[in-house]
């Protein structure tokens, strides 16, 4: 029993490393699952080599099943119909330890997993490997089964490019979180002018629905389009039913769940910085949403 609960325990960190290589919970956790199965076989095997580092062990295994998911997933999205966001990660992060949360809540954000499609699934994984968890370079080309050198140069490509193009938080959370209070009051309000003053010049909003609910077709820019859209989709939302929503965290971030007659019918987030609104992230795929119902 006791031996269970500390393979147990490593659970959290093996799914922190599956979610951000695929971005998707159901797959992450269908990963995580496979790989528990394996360590508890090979421990319960008296014939099977003993595991020196079940840590080590599982964040191997769980590297390797998630970069061979991401492969075959890269060929699924080139077919995605509209834009494709990560399935929301809905409440205070993906791990148990405060600590670790927020020194991995940047990595976690929507805007840093779209900017991680742009990256092979081999720089990817040394990219995260890497730099977020902090494996040696060592570890990492045995993971992903190439050289050293090789590895390192896979996270450095990776590294320069996302760095071009990743997003500063440099709003504290407590700042944060009372611009998205605010944010929300004025979404509830029906507030216009109160939106605009909350969003950055050239705020973006990006919607998934996968062809399977209406959603934008592409990305809409702009400090008054964004209000304007915004207060269109509120005021329009209880045609459909019974309309609330709710303020949670997701992906490290402020937002908030959409239900509509008691169903989850989407998740929206934001992505602060310098004090405003750079962007906002909804998600109202049904099938990217299965897990919160």
């Amino acid at each position: 029993m006791e031996e269970s609960a500390e393979l147990e325990a490593l659970r959290p960190k093996a799914f922190a490393i599956a979610y951000r290589m695929l971005g998707s919970v159901a797959e992450a956790e269908d990963v995580v699952q496979e790989a528990m199965l394996r360590l508890y076989a090979t421990t319960d095997d008296p014939e099977a080599q003993p595991i020196e580092s079940p840590p080590a062990w599982l964040s191997t295994v769980v590297s390797r099943l998630a970069l061979d998911e991401l492969r075959s997933a890269r060929a699924r999205r080139e077919v995605y119909v509209g834009e494709w966001l990560p399935e929301p990660l809905v409440g205070v992060g993906d791990v148990d330890d405060p600590a670790t949360e927020a020194e991995t809540a940047d990595s976690l954000s929507v805007a840093f997993l779209v900017l991680l499609e742009s990256l092979t699934p081999e720089q990817r994984a040394a990219f995260l490997l890497h730099d977020v968890f902090d494996y040696p370079f060592d570890e990492v080309a045995d993971i992903i089964d190439t050289s050293s050198a090789n590895a390192r140069q896979l996270a450095s490509r990776a590294r320069r490019e996302v760095e071009a193009q990743r997003p500063r938080f440099e709003t504290s959370a407590a700042k944060r979180d009372r611009l998205a209070d605010r944010f929300f009051a004025a979404v509830d309000d029906g507030d216009l002018s109160g939106l605009e003053t909350l969003l950055a010049e050239d705020v973006e909003v990006h919607g998934d629905g996968g062809g399977n609910a209406p959603a934008l077709a592409r990305p809409i820019s702009g400090r008054v389009r964004v209000a304007r859209t915004l207060r269109a989709w509120f005021k329009a939302a209880p045609r459909f039913g019974e309309f609330r929503f709710e303020r949670t965290v997701v992906n490290g971030q402020p937002g908030l769940v959409l239900f509509v007659d008691d169903a989850v019918a989407g998740v929206m987030s934001l992505e602060i910085a310098d004090d405003q609104i750079q962007a906002i992230h909804s998600v109202v795929n049904p099938e990217k949403l299965s897990h919160l119902k």
